[in-house]
């Protein structure tokens, strides 16, 4: 997995996009991150004390991984940009039928 910078990430993310919209998925994780890289210790003390969490931000094609660490500082600028990007790239998904409503009162 490559840990690119915000800026890096999204235009990465616009590639696996492209590539997706032909044939394939991309899949998109979304987690708390507090910098820590080894587990707790069993002592109970916090490996990290008074941590500043950051948002870790990964993205997963067919042959390619993809991911970023996101400050608190910079939520609200990279939440925009990824927010422009997804209204751009993600416009081919198809309209899920919905049942009709008698079908659904008979049951």
């Amino acid at each position: 997995m490559v840990l690119l910078t915000n800026d890096e990430f999204l235009t990465e993310l616009t590639k696996l996009f492209q590539k997706a919209r032909v044939s394939g998925s991309v899949t998109m994780t979304m987690k708390r991150y507090d910098g820590r890289t080894k587990p707790h210790p069993r002592d109970g003390t916090p490996a990290v004390p008074n941590p500043k969490y950051k948002c870790l931000i990964r993205a997963q094609s067919s042959s390619k991984k993809i991911s970023t660490v996101i400050d608190q500082e910079d939520v609200e600028k990279f939440s925009t940009a990824y927010t422009n990007l997804l209204k751009t790239s993600v416009n081919g998904l198809k309209r899920l039928k919905k049942p009709k409503k008698k079908a659904i009162a008979a049951q």
